[in-house]
C-alpha cells in the first residue's frame, strides 16, 4: 500500500492539501473523502506529491538550468517558444529518480488489484500547485494524457506531464496571473479510466456561465471521451437544471434540453502508438440526445452538492461509462470568472444601431466589440495578428491563449459554451461567439464587424461598426415601491441576464417569441403536417422534429422549456404568460403557416387572440399551448406560471376560453392557477367590472387601447403622430379601468412600453392607484426611482427626532 511522500491515494487527501498535491488532485481527494458516501461516485486513483517534482529537479540538477532559461526569457533575450522548448527538453531528458518510479509502480499495481483489472487504463493529468484555484483556473495549461496501459507507458505520460509544467501557454498565463514559474510544483493525478469511450461524458457548471444565475446547473454533452468537449471539437448537447425544484423527485425542471451536432468522438485507439483516436459520429448519434432525464437530474444533483459542500459555484467534468451506465465525477474545480466578481452591481451592454447579420453562434458573455477581422487558420499564423482586432478561428486550445488576451473580440466555427475558446474568453472577460460553423469563410481580413453577445443566448456578429451604450447597473440602488415592478421578458435567450434585478416577478412573457424563433413552424402545420403543400417547408419541418414521437410533442416540449426558461430567475414570483397573441399576417409567416391562414384586409383588427381560441380553424393549436403551460407548471414544477388571456373581445369569447382552456387541463382556481385577461379593448374598460369576475386579473394592453380607443393603426406611418398614450381620452380609459378592476376587487396592471419611456405617464399610473407595472427589464432601475419619488410625493415619509 502506497503512501510515503512521494505518492498518496486520492482518498488520503482533501482540500487542505493543493500545497502537496495541485488544486485538481486535492480536490478529487475531497470529491471522494466527503461526498461519495453521499453516493457521488469518483474513480479511484493516486497522486504524486509536489515534493516527488522537486526531488525530481533535484536529482537532475534542472534548477539552475531552468531558472537561466526563465531569467533570459523574462530580460527580453529569448523568446517564449525558445524558453518553453529548452526547458521542457530538460525534463524530457531527465531519469525519474528511482525511489519515484518505485513508488508509482506499487501504486499502479495497487490500483489494479483494487479494480480487478492487471493492467489498468487510467488518465494522467497534471495537477499544478498553482491550479484550480478560486481566481484562477488554468484551463488546460499543463496536458492530460488518457487511456494509459501498463507501467511502462505510465511512467512516460508522467515524464511528458512533468514536462507540461513549462509549455508555452503556461509560463504566459502564470506570468499573466503573477505567479512565479519556480514557486510552482506539479503533482500527477493518476485515475482509473472510466469507459465512457462507449459512453459518454462533458462538463457541468453549479450556476449558468454566462450571466451567473446561481440557480441552475449547465451540463454540456457528447459521445466518447471528454477532451473534445473541454478543447471546443464538437458541438455538445446543452442541458439546464432548475436547482430549487431539484428536491422534489414528482418533478423534472430540465428547463433547457438542446442537441448538439456531435459530429466526433474521441475513442481508445487500437493497436500502434496512439492511445486515442477521433471518430465520425453515426447519424443516430448525433441526432440522439447523450443522456435521458434520469441522467440529467442525477448529475444535477451532484453538482448542487459538490458547489454546497465547497460553498462556492464549481466547474466539473463528468463521464458516464459505456459498459455499466454508471456515472462519474472525474474532475471539480472553482468557478473562476463570476464568483471572483465583487458586488452585486453588473454592466448591460445594449447595441443601439443594426446591420446585416454575417454569422450567428453562441454567446459567450454579455459584452460588445468592435473592430477588424483578422482571420487566423493555424497557430503558426499567430505572429500577424493586430491587437485589438477581432480574432476569427477555426477553434482555440491553450496555446493561443497569448492572442486571445490581445482581441477585442472572439469568433470560432467549432465549440460549445464549455469550450477552451469560452473558458478563456469569460475569463479575461473577452465577448466571443462560437460554434458559428463558417466564420472563417464567411467572415474576411480587415472587414469591418460588430459582434454582440448581448442579445440573449445567440451571439452574433454584423456588418460595419454598430454604435452602442454600457450601462453601470447596482440592484442595490433600486429603491422598494408599493407599487409592484414586475418585467417584461420575450426570449428566454436573454432571460437569465436580468436575475439580479428586485423585480416582483414576469408582467408579461410573451409566448410568440419562442413560437418564432425556437418553433418556427404554424402549430397546426405541426399537427397536421399532411396539409403543408410546399415539399420544401414539409422537409424543413421534417428537420426540426426529427427524434421527437411527432410534431405536437415538438411544439409542446419546446414551448414548455421556454416558459420555463423565462420563469426561473423570478421564481417563485409569478411569470404571467400571455397566450399566443400573432396576427394572420405572422402565422402565415412561419413555417407551414401560409396553408392555415386566410389573407386579411386588416389583421390587427382580424383573427387573432382569444377569437382563434376556439375557432376550429386554430383550436388544436392553442390546446397545444395549454399542454405546454401546463407541463411547465406540472411536470417541470412552475406553478408560479399564470396564464393570460388577450383580445378578449365578449363576455361569452372569455367563457368560451376559460371553458376550453379547463378542458386541456389549465382550469382557473385549480392547483393554484391564475388566469389574467389583457384589458385593452374599450369593451373591455365599458364592461371591466362583469370581465372582472371571471379573471383574477387585468393587464392593461396600452398599445392596443391607444389604437382602439382613437381609431388609430398603430402601423400607419401617416398616422403615427396621432398615436399617443397620453391622450387625455386614453388616460380616461386607463382611469376607469382601474376603477372597474378594483371596484370588483381584483388587481389591475400594466405591461406596455409607456411607463419606461415618459416618467408622467409612469406618475399618472401610480397616482390613480395601478397595482402594477411590467416594464422591459433594461429601463427597469430609472423607472423605479422615479416611481418610488411619485409615491415618496403622494405618502411623504415621517421624520421624527
Amino acid at each position: 500500500m502506497t503512501g510515503g511522500h512521494r505518492v498518496l491515494w486520492f482518498r488520503d487527501i482533501g482540500i487542505d492539501d493543493v500545497p502537496r498535491v495541485g488544486g485538481k488532485n486535492a480536490s478529487l481527494g475531497e470529491l471522494i473523502r466527503a461526498l461519495e458516501p453521499a453516493g457521488i461516485r469518483v474513480p479511484d486513483g493516486f497522486a504524486t506529491t509536489a515534493d516527488a517534482y522537486r526531488e525530481l529537479i533535484a536529482h537532475g540538477d534542472l534548477g539552475p538550468r531552468i531558472a537561466t532559461e526563465l531569467a533570459a526569457y523574462r530580460s527580453g533575450t529569448a523568446s517564449l517558444a525558445a524558453t518553453g522548448e529548452a526547458v521542457r527538453e530538460a525534463l524530457l531528458a531527465a531519469e525519474l529518480p528511482p525511489e519515484l518510479a518505485v513508488e508509482i509502480r506499487e501504486a499502479y499495481r495497487e490500483l489494479g488489484r483494487r479494480s480487478g483489472i492487471p493492467h489498468p487504463a487510467v488518465a494522467v493529468r497534471s495537477s499544478a500547485t498553482a491550479e484550480d484555484l478560486p481566481d484562477a483556473s488554468f484551463a488546460g495549461q499543463q496536458e492530460t494524457f488518457l487511456n494509459v496501459v501498463g507501467e511502462r507507458q505510465l511512467l512516460e505520460a508522467c515524464r511528458r506531464c512533468y514536462a507540461s509544467l513549462f509549455t508555452d501557454r503556461a509560463i504566459d498565463y502564470r506570468r499573466a496571473k503573477g505567479f512565479d514559474d519556480l514557486d510552482v510544483a506539479l503533482s500527477i493525478g493518476v485515475q482509473r479510466m472510466v469507459r465512457s469511450d462507449v459512453g459518454a461524458s462533458g462538463v457541468m457548471f453549479s450556476l449558468d456561465p454566462e450571466s451567473g444565475f446561481p440557480r441552475v446547473v449547465v451540463i454540456s454533452a457528447a459521445w466518447g471521451l471528454g477532451e473534445l468537449v473541454v478543447q471546443g471539437v464538437v458541438d455538445p448537447d446543452r442541458y439546464t437544471v432548475f436547482t430549487p425544484l431539484l428536491g422534489d423527485a414528482s418533478l423534472r425542471p430540465i428547463i433547457e434540453r438542446e442537441v448538439g451536432a456531435k459530429e466526433q468522438k474521441m475513442v481508445h485507439a487500437r493497436g500502434g502508438t496512439a492511445r486515442t483516436r477521433t471518430v465520425a459520429t453515426t447519424r443516430r448519434e448525433r441526432d440522439s440526445l447523450v443522456l435521458d432525464d434520469a441522467d440529467v437530474l442525477q448529475l444535477a444533483r451532484w453538482a448542487a452538492a459538490v458547489a454546497e459542500h465547497y460553498g462556492r459555484p464549481m466547474d466539473m467534468e463528468w463521464a458516464k461509462d459505456g459498459a455499466t451506465g454508471e456515472l462519474f465525477l472525474v474532475q471539480a474545480r472553482p468557478e473562476t470568472v463570476h464568483s471572483t466578481r465583487s458586488g452585486a452591481s453588473f454592466v448591460v451592454h445594449r447595441l443601439t444601431g443594426t446591420g446585416p447579420v454575417l454569422v450567428r453562434g453562441a454567446a459567450i458573455g454579455d459584452g460588445i466589440a468592435a473592430g477588424e477581422v483578422c482571420v487566423i487558420r493555424d497557430p503558426s499564423e499567430m505572429a500577424r495578428f493586430r491587437d485589438g482586432a477581432i480574432l476569427v478561428t477555426e477553434m482555440t486550445d491553450p496555446d493561443w491563449g497569448p492572442v486571445m488576451a490581445r482581441a477585442a473580440g472572439i469568433v470560432t466555427e467549432h465549440g460549445g459554451t464549455t469550450s477552451h475558446a469560452a473558458i478563456v474568453s469569460r475569463e479575461r472577460g473577452i465577448p466571443a461567439v462560437v460554434g458559428t460553423g463558417n466564420a472563417t469563410s464567411s467572415l474576411r481580413d480587415g472587414q469591418a464587424v460588430t459582434l454582440s453577445c448581448a442579445e440573449g443566448e445567440e451571439g452574433r456578429v454584423y456588418a460595419g461598426i454598430l454604435p452602442f451604450e454600457r450601462e453601470q447597473i447596482d440592484p442595490g440602488s433600486i429603491p422598494s415601491t408599493t407599487t409592484r415592478l414586475l418585467v417584461n421578458v420575450a426570449s428566454p435567450d436573454a432571460a437569465f441576464r436580468w436575475w439580479r434585478l428586485p423585480a416582483a416577478g414576469v408582467g408579461l412573457a410573451r409566448m410568440e417569441f419562442i413560437v418564432s424563433d425556437r418553433i418556427r413552424v404554424h402549430p397546426m402545420a405541426l399537427v397536421h403536417p399532411e396539409r403543408v403543400s410546399d415539399p420544401a417547408e414539409r422537409e424543413r419541418i421534417a428537420g426540426l422534429t426529427r427524434g421527437w414521437p411527432d410534431g405536437s410533442a415538438y411544439f409542446v416540449d419546446t414551448l414548455a422549456r421556454g416558459l420555463a426558461t423565462i420563469a426561473a430567475p423570478f421564481h417563485p414570483h409569478p411569470t404571467i404568460v400571455r397566450m399566443s397573441d400573432f396576427k394572420s399576417n405572422e402565422y402565415a409567416r412561419l413555417l407551414g403557416g401560409a396553408d392555415f391562414e386566410r389573407p386579411e384586409e386588416n389583421p390587427m383588427l382580424g383573427f387573432r387572440g382569444a377569437s382563434r381560441y376556439d375557432d376550429p380553424r386554430y383550436r388544436e393549436g392553442f390546446e397545444l399551448e395549454c399542454r405546454a403551460v401546463r407541463m411547465a407548471r406540472s411536470e417541470f414544477g412552475f406553478a408560479s406560471i399564470a396564464v393570460m388571456i388577450p383580445f378578449c373581445r365578449t363576455l361569452d369569447e372569455a367563457d368560451r376560453v376559460l371553458a376550453l382552456m379547463a378542458r386541456n387541463g389549465l382550469e382557473r382556481g385549480v392547483d393554484g392557477l391564475r388566469v389574467h385577461m389583457m384589458c385593452e379593448l374599450p369593451a373591455n374598460v365599458v364592461l371591466a367590472e362583469r370581465f372582472a369576475t371571471r379573471f383574477d386579473g387585468f393587464s392593461i394592453g396600452s398599445n392596443d387601447l391607444t389604437q382602439l380607443t382613437l381609431g388609430v393603426d398603430r402601423d400607419a406611418e401617416d398616422l403615427a403622430a396621432l398615436f399617443d398614450e397620453r391622450d387625455p381620452a386614453v388616460l380616461r380609459m386607463i382611469e376607469l379601468a382601474i376603477e372597474g378592476a378594483h371596484a370588483a376587487g381584483i388587481e389591475v396592471g400594466i405591461c406596455g412600453q409607456a411607463p419606461s419611456d415618459h416618467p408622467e405617464f409612469a406618475e399618472f399610473l401610480v397616482r390613480r392607484g395601478i397595482d402594477a407595472i411590467s416594464l422591459n427589464p433594461d429601463s427597469f432601475l430609472r423607472t423605479a426611482q422615479h416611481v418610488a419619488e411619485v409615491e415618496r410625493s403622494i405618502r411623504p415619509v415621517a421624520v421624527t427626532g
